[in-house]
């Protein structure tokens, strides 16, 4: 595991180009040849890092919902889940764009671009969900309104982390969004 972490780590930092397996095992101190016999290929521990960093936000965010809670309350528990600090947010989303990026250029990535589809419009979808048993939104394609959510925190964060003051303006950001979503779910 602390492989992955280590990996996550300086991908997040530098970008998966930009550095090589044995830049990898100097930030784990470990030797190449460990990460050759585990991974067998840097595009493999990309994979496996990959997977770890969103299943690790998806927990996150799952700690945060709870079934009681109300429509308004998830979106605001989600938010907060999601948005959790300047520089893990711009790490996680500079990480994340190698994600997209290697997801439409290399086959073997095709099925983490579908988990976490599944994974994140699963969620979303869950906390939809309980807005409209409880009467906060209005919204007719479940499924249609999840990708859309997506697309809204993903379209917030790219915009941010392109900003020049990204420190200072994060929360500023995440109410952005947050109000955004209730809009979009009709609250």
């Amino acid at each position: 595991m602390e492989i992955i972490r280590s990996a996550y780590r300086i991908m997040s930092t530098r970008g998966s180009h930009r550095i090589t397996l044995l830049d990898i095992a100097q930030e784990a101190e470990v030797s190449k040849a460990l990460l050759l016999y585990h991974f067998g290929t840097k595009d493999a521990l990309l994979h496996a890092a990959m997977q770890w960093a969103l299943e690790r936000t998806a927990e996150r965010i799952r700690r945060r919902l709870e079934p009681t809670m109300s429509g308004r309350d998830a979106i605001s528990a989600l938010i907060d889940a999601v948005f959790v600090g300047a520089e893990a947010n711009r790490d996680f989303y500079l990480f994340y764009l190698d994600l997209a990026e290697h997801a439409a250029r290399v086959p073997s990535f095709g099925g983490l671009s579908t988990m976490v589809s599944d994974m994140i419009n699963g969620l979303y979808s869950e906390v939809i969900e309980a807005g409209i048993r409880d009467g906060s939104f209005q919204v007719e394609d479940l499924q249609l309104a999840a990708r859309h959510m997506r697309a809204l925190i993903d379209g917030t964060f790219l915009q941010w982390i392109q900003t020049e003051d990204w420190m200072d303006t994060h929360y500023l950001w995440r109410d952005h969004c947050r109000q955004a979503l209730l809009g979009l779910l009709g609250a």
